[in-house]
Parts: C-alpha cells; structure tokens; sequence
C-alpha cells in the first residue's frame, strides 16, 4: 500500500463484539472517497480509529508513511480532523467556536475564520450569534467551519449534510468538493445518500459488518448488491 493514508488489517472489539475487521484501505492524497453502508456497520467507528478518538486492538494506520502512534494525538487530530454526525457547539458565539481550534496553535487570523464561516454559507450576522441557539442545520455548518479553520490534510465527515436543507447542501457539496481540488484536502466522507456519494467522491467504499466488502471507482458503482 503506498496512500497517502494507508489502513492495514485494523481490528476492533468492543464489549467482546467485532465491530471492524480486516479493514484495509489505502486513500490517495486530495481525494474524496465516500463510504457507505447500513447503519451499524462499522463507518464512524472506523472515522474515530483514524485519528485515535478510538484505539484499534490490531493492524496499522499509517500517515504520508508514519504510524499514526507517533504522532502527538493533538496535532493527529488537527492534521486529521473529524466533523462528528451530531454538532456540540461550544460556549461562546458563532466566530468564537470557529476560533477556537486555530487559537490553540497560532494567532488568530480572523479574514480566515470569516472565509471559513462564509465558505459555508454563514454570513455576517450569524458571527456573534450564540452557537447554542443555532438550528440543528446551522449548527451543523458552524462544526464544519469550524474544522476547515484547522486547515486539516484530511478531513473526515460524518452524515454532514443531515438536517441541512436542500439548498445549503448543494452549497456544502459544492463548497468541499472545491476545496479538496484547490487544497490537496483529502476527504472521507460517510453518508447513507449513495446519491450524494456518487455526486461528491472519485471512490465509494461499501461496509457491512465490520468489513469493506467493496471499493469501487463511482464511475463505476452499482447500486444493486452493494448492501
């Protein structure tokens, strides 16, 4: 395997119950690749082994060539960078959760972090809006600003577009779509829209129990069989 991330035999139990197995994956950097699956099987598990949110039991993740264990967790999780299926807001407002991540590393550029607001479609007026109070939608929007602040070399996605509106979803699609070609950002991105897998990635990996059954070009993919 020669990716820019590579997953080699990756192993997990939880509660004596195997929830990956035999998991090998090798993803090019700048790529989007989407995974799909029912629910269940194993696809935010996998997202949270990739920056050791969760440890594997067996098997090696690797980074540009580097075992993801000798990487200091924080600065794996900001070059790795999970936007999680359901959006806790932090206290403070809208500009002040998308702040947060940069200011623990460097000073805050705030042109950046007002691209990053406007890049999903959140304007002026929502900066001092208290994050707590957003719609489930805009709080969704706010944590993938919030992570695209980072400047992440991947960026790892969880169902982001569930509860955002059909109109702000083509504009997210869109949006990372961009950022992944200008950027060299590469995405994993998770769905149970097989439609918005095919319109987002170049790869569509399929996992049930555990296992990635399939990897396929989305060219090339078929909807029959696949579950």
């Amino acid at each position: 395997m020669t990716g820019f991330l590579e997953i080699q035999d990756v192993k997990k139990t939880l509660d004596e119950k195997i929830i990956l197995k035999n998991i090998n994956l090798d993803v090019k950097k700048g790529e989007i690749i989407a995974m799909v699956g029912p629910s269940g099987s194993g696809k935010s598990t996998l997202l949270r082994c990739l920056n050791r949110l969760t440890e594997i039991d067996q098997g090696q993740i690797r980074l540009d060539g580097e075992d993801i264990n000798k990487i200091s967790p924080i600065i794996l999780r900001r070059t790795i960078n999970l936007v999680h299926q359901e959006s806790v807001m932090l206290t403070g407002t809208v500009y002040d959760n998308v702040a947060y991540g940069p200011s623990l590393f460097e000073i805050i550029n705030k042109n950046h972090i007002i691209k990053c607001l406007e890049d999903v479609g959140l304007n002026l007026n929502y900066f001092e809006k208290d994050a707590s109070k957003l719609s489930g939608g805009e709080k969704k929007r706010v944590a993938l600003a919030r992570s695209l602040a980072l400047k992440p070399e991947i960026l790892m996605l969880d169902e982001p577009t569930s509860g955002i509106d059909p109109k702000n979803i083509e504009m997210v699609e869109k949006n990372i779509v961009n950022f992944s070609k200008e950027r060299k950002l590469t995405v994993i991105w998770v769905t149970h829209y097989v439609e918005q897998a095919k319109r987002v990635s170049s790869r569509i990996a399929n996992l049930k129990d555990g296992e990635i059954k399939k990897v396929m070009k989305t060219s090339e993919f078929q909807w029959e069989g696949v579950y």
